[in-house]
């Protein structure tokens, strides 16, 4: 078993009772013994959300992962899977494109002893939120749901107990820092009687956008598990798979459901000290947002690279559907700057385009600077 690089004893003391827990834990897998995980991509998940919850479950050596629609369910993929996640986007647009008949298939895959993690929208379907299309699965109930685009951004989070044992590498941080959307907030159910336990807390206040009220997320609960039958349901509020050093926390959650030990990830994955602040879109930062967006697109070299340095410093949601083309751009200094967005934000997506950029390039110095952020993406996976 290896053991996570770290001076701190509480933390190494921490995973190693965690993996000795659960270390006789039976473990689903395929025949080549990997875990099988299905990302839903229908209608009602973003495709960005999509994408990176695939991407980050890429960072566990012992699990394989494929999408899966609809007509999929039908047709019987769930008896192909351990675990499930459904990606943020819409929950009950994803649960009306779904389909009852099919939301029955997915309970009874979870209550047989399967697992799953929803994500922010997902989350949301999983939840008992009155006058919500959902599941009634996790036990918890939505709040305050007129103002679900109440903002987004970097917010602070803190770990529980159980948090710690089940997130050891951020067991020492008081304050954790994971992208937050516009995320349900959530409270116990009243009808559903499933309890649940919180592995971490909103600290963050979000209400800049759509005339929320002030101290509505924060001190809710930001990550809950619970029981489902012989299986096990996670619900996230936000996005650590959008988070770059924070992906690693999404195949932890699956890990979870399925009663799998606690693995440590590669040192280039784990990064929790990337954002050490509260980063909360303004109104203002939106304006600036979008007028940046215009730069990316008619402005001129430096002003590009000014555009992607800002946008990359607040951790703009939207900006990685505008990078990916920048690697094809004329003036080679943002063609390098594209590929040092791409890596530095961990968007493995675009693995592929930032190696067919290097593959293109004609130009020796920029082909060497491509090259490393190149070597450095490609540094997340195991």
């Amino acid at each position: 078993m290896k053991i996570l690089k770290t001076n701190n004893v509480l933390q190494q003391s921490i995973l190693v009772a965690v993996c000795l827990l659960w270390s006789v834990a039976a473990m689903a897998t395929d025949k080549n013994g990997k875990t099988r995980v299905g990302v839903f991509d229908g209608h009602g998940g973003a495709q960005t959300c999509v994408w990176e919850a695939v991407d980050a479950i890429k960072l566990d050596p012992d699990m394989t992962v494929r999408t899966f629609t609809t007509s999929d369910i039908a047709n019987g993929v769930l008896n192909e899977l351990d675990a499930i996640i459904i990606p943020g986007g819409g929950g009950s647009t994803q649960y009306l494109n779904i389909g009852t008949a099919n939301i029955k298939r997915l309970r009874a895959f979870i209550e047989s002893g399967k697992g799953a993690v929803g994500i922010c929208a997902g989350a949301y379907m999983f939840s008992d939120t009155p006058n919500y299309a959902c599941m009634r699965i996790n036990g918890a109930k939505a709040i305050d749901i007129e103002h679900d685009n109440r903002g987004h951004g970097i917010a602070k989070i803190s770990l529980t107990d159980e948090g710690r044992k089940w997130f050891p590498e951020l067991a020492n941080r008081s304050l954790s820092y994971v992208l937050y959307y516009e995320g349900p907030v959530f409270v116990k159910s009243d009808n559903v009687k499933i309890d649940y336990q919180t592995l971490a807390m909103m600290e963050s206040d979000v209400h800049e956008e759509g005339d929320a009220p002030e101290n509505m997320t924060n001190n809710k609960p930001f990550f809950i598990a619970n029981e489902l039958g012989k299986g096990r349901v996670f619900s996230s509020i936000a996005h650590p798979e959008a988070t770059p050093g924070m992906m690693w926390m999404i195949p932890r959650m699956v890990r979870w459901t399925l009663r799998m030990p606690i693995k440590s990830y590669k040192d280039r994955a784990v990064r929790p000290n990337l954002y050490n602040k509260e980063i909360l879109m303004t109104k203002a930062d939106l304006k600036k947002e979008r007028g940046y967006y215009d730069t990316l697109l008619y402005g001129k070299p430096e002003e590009k690279i000014t555009a992607l340095d800002w946008l990359q410093a607040v951790r703009s949601w939207d900006a990685k559907r505008w990078v990916q083309g920048l690697l094809f751009d004329d003036s080679p200094l943002v063609r390098i700057r594209a590929a040092k967005f791409i890596a530095e934000t961990d968007y493995l997506h675009y693995l592929t385009d930032v190696e067919a950029a290097y593959n293109a390039e004609k130009d020796a110095r920029t082909k060497t600077e491509i090259k490393h952020w190149l070597d450095d993406l490609k540094a997340l996976l195991p």
